[in-house]
């Protein structure tokens, strides 16, 4: 008998462990799907801090084989071996003086007296009514947002377009930091809000098509910003004009420990003009819920013959606006997505897109209103 209780009693401690373990996994793996920003952010932060401690190591083994042999004044001027040099560039552009003399009849040039550098950024909490209370001074906001410079032509006309649904704490801290600096380096600029409304999970790509197609219907822009709400640029240097290529602006996000996560990272703030957007057919439409949609538009953007530029050391870092109710459920569908981005890019995008939005122009932005679903964005396959 005694035998017998040792025997059930190690089979109940093995059932109560594999209990807890079940248990352990299920959870992880719920919490994974209902929060994957939370989730991934908190894995990239481990991966970060082994990838940190790996650069340390080797940039003090290359400085002590630099001194060893007498090649190095160790002053801190020497590139550690194995880095993105381009991550340890010193800013050698000249920014204008002072006092320099704009003229209204010649392009408003991009590196301004004003653009200091560093901007210091304060994510507490600020009521809409505060922030209207201080634009309101500025008699040359106009509705929607849209300001223009009136001591230089405007290089780049820019929609900036905010993707959103209940994150209404954070528009106003996003416009007190972007106002001013936009205001700085004297582009004509506004804003449009495109929230979503109904049941569906979120679709950041498929509003941004929407946001797309009403800002060319509202005015004349050159150059789209896709920009999330709660990100806020830490460096006024980090020109909100458009190039030759893609630009990827939020090269260094705070929440990720200021470390690229990976090459083809294009979230969070990212810029095309408007013949590159249309070019590519927009963003696409099928990716509901949480990831995917800015891999996809990296595919498209490859696809199409564009390489992704990215702003030089420090001008890329953004800090997060945190927040405190959960995120959208993660698409389980987005890697099946990807690997069909080349065949799917010119049938799903722009030009499958159908919508009715309600539209309301405040004096900072366009909120557009628009109830999102699957039959929404047919997609006609090929014969």
């Amino acid at each position: 008998m005694s035998v017998l209780r040792r025997m059930m009693r190690v089979s109940n401690r093995s059932l109560l462990a594999f209990i807890f373990f079940f248990s352990l996994s299920s959870s992880c793996l719920y919490f994974i799907y209902v929060a994957p920003g939370i989730a991934n952010t908190y894995l990239f932060m481990v991966q970060a801090r082994g990838i940190m401690l790996r650069e340390n190591v080797k940039t003090i083994g290359h400085m002590i084989r630099l001194y060893t042999n007498k090649n190095t004044t160790l002053n801190g001027t020497d590139y550690p071996e194995g880095n993105n040099s381009s991550d340890y560039l010193v800013q050698t552009t000249t920014y204008l003086p002072e006092n320099f003399t704009y003229s209204p009849y010649l392009p408003c040039p991009e590196k301004l007296p004003y653009m200091r550098g560093f901007l210091n950024v304060n994510v507490s909490e600020v009521s809409f009514h505060e922030i209207r209370q201080l634009f309101s001074k500025d008699l040359d906001i106009e509705p929607g947002g849209h300001w223009r410079p009136k001591d230089c032509k405007p290089r780049w006309k820019v929609a900036v377009l905010i993707p959103f649904r209940n994150r209404h704490e954070h528009l106003p801290i996003f416009f007190l930091h972007l106002i001013p600096m936009l205001q700085k380096q004297r582009l004509e600029f506004a804003f449009y809000v495109i929230e979503q409304t109904g049941t569906q999970p979120f679709n950041r790509a498929m509003l941004f098509n929407v946001g797309f197609k009403e800002a060319m219907k509202d005015s004349v822009w050159d150059c789209v910003i896709f920009h999330d709400v709660d990100h806020l640029p830490e460096n006024d240097r980090n020109y909100y004009g458009c190039g030759e290529m893609p630009r990827h602006f939020a090269a260094k996000l705070d929440k990720y420990m200021y470390i690229l996560p990976y090459k083809e990272f294009f979230g969070g703030v990212s810029g095309l003009t408007v013949e590159q957007f249309r070019k590519i057919n927009g963003f696409p439409n099928a990716f509901w819920g949480w990831g995917g949609e800015d891999d996809d538009l990296w595919n498209r953007v490859h696809y199409a013959g564009y390489n992704v530029t990215r702003p030089e050391g420090d001008l890329g870092k953004y800090k997060s606006i945190p927040h405190h109710h959960r995120g959208e459920v993660q698409f389980l569908g987005r890697y099946k997505l990807l690997r069909y981005s080349k065949e799917r890019q010119y049938i799903d995008g722009l030009n499958n897109l159908i919508y009715t939005p309600k539209i309301l122009v405040d004096r900072l932005y366009t909120n557009i209103s628009v109830n999102l679903m699957p039959e929404l964005a047919p997609i006609q396959e090929g014969p």
